[in-house]
């Protein structure tokens, strides 16, 4: 049994959460309780799997009790949010800076409920109970690294990233020099309502250009693209973006294989494909036909990935180029990119 502690103020929203996780019978409800404070003091006797917090809370707010309950114990913190209220969904992003592993809209079970919504939070609390909390290393100055075999020209880099991904994008944007002049395309499975709000957190942090994506926009150097919420994203052949309202793949959309199939199939000149920390295979199959093709193909490694699911499914299925922690794809991608 999977057993999980509840944090939050609201009455009906314990409840809402606490229903909706016991209709799973792999999931054990230890504890539903109404403060930052009470939670620190609970678990000084219990030991959950997962935790569910609430970000906004009187007296000690769900970021500070993040802070804290990671100090001391290694247990997957779900936030549980509301994605309409701006100050809210900034400590959000706060408490995953801190090492909280997601960020979740807050369920409502009503006749008229966001069923995919309800999923999404009970599938995160069962993957999230078998994770190692990956503890957050301060960024080191990036280490020149060994010559490699001479590559062409590299025109553009894509990502994709499902759960854990946020943190790991702040690591490996922010470390990229405002003269960086590749484009750069990414796929990161979010839950409706919060990629804007990540957008602006990360682009705090980054000397690029960072922006949500429209359909026939041109490429630009130095830009970072973040594929819209329920669009596919990828690249025509006139090296334009366009964006596609066709049917989910692998359960999801945007999809991680869709941007890069697109690329695969329209782009004419040398890129790099990163697949990092999610859960699924979706971009798996693609990212090893990179390889293949004779591109770039990176995936983050098991020990920094908080799922190891999309780059350990890739590993099954073929060869890559470089298996990294974030830090050494951010190095690599400094080297392959140099002028």
């Amino acid at each position: 049994m999977i057993k999980v502690l509840i944090v939050d103020d609201s009455p009906t929203v314990r409840e809402g959460i606490k229903f909706l996780l016991s209709s799973d019978k792999s999931i054990n409800v230890i504890g539903s309780l109404s403060s930052a404070e009470e939670a620190l003091e609970f678990l000084k006797n219990n030991k959950p799997d997962v935790i569910t917090m609430d970000i906004m809370m009187e007296g000690m707010n769900g970021f500070t009790a993040t802070k804290k309950i990671l100090e001391k114990y290694p247990i997957p913190i779900i936030i549980v949010s509301s994605c309409y209220n701006k100050e809210e969904i900034e400590l959000s992003y706060k408490a995953i800076e801190a090492g909280a592993v997601s960020i979740l809209p807050k369920p409502t079970v009503s006749p008229n409920c966001n069923l995919e919504a309800e999923r999404e939070l009970t599938n995160t609390v069962k993957a999230m109970s078998s994770v190692k909390i990956v503890k957050r290393r301060p960024m080191e100055k990036i280490k020149p690294i060994k010559e490699q075999n001479l590559v062409k020209p590299i025109n553009l880099i894509v990502m994709g990233a499902s759960t854990g991904g946020p943190p790991v994008l702040l690591t490996i944007l922010s470390g990229l020099p405002k003269d960086f002049n590749v484009p750069i395309l990414i796929v990161q499975h979010i839950s409706k309502g919060f990629l804007e709000s990540m957008v602006n957190w990360l682009q705090q942090f980054c000397k690029l250009t960072l922006k949500i994506a429209r359909d026939s926009e041109p490429l630009l150097a130095g830009t970072v693209y973040f594929a819209p919420y329920n669009y596919h994203m990828g690249i025509d052949r006139d090296g334009k973006i366009f964006l596609s309202d066709a049917p989910a793949e692998h359960s999801v959309k945007p999809s991680v294989s869709f941007l890069f199939e697109s690329v695969l199939n329209n782009y004419k000149n040398n890129f790099i494909a990163i697949l990092l920390t999610g859960m699924g295979r979706d971009g798996s199959k693609e990212l090893v036909e990179i390889y293949n093709k004779g591109h770039i193909a990176i995936a983050q490694d098991k020990e920094s990935s908080v799922v190891f699911g999309m780059p350990g499914e890739a590993l099954k299925m073929g060869k890559l180029t470089h298996v990294l922690p974030p830090e050494k794809i951010l190095q690599q991608i400094l080297f392959y990119c140099k002028k």
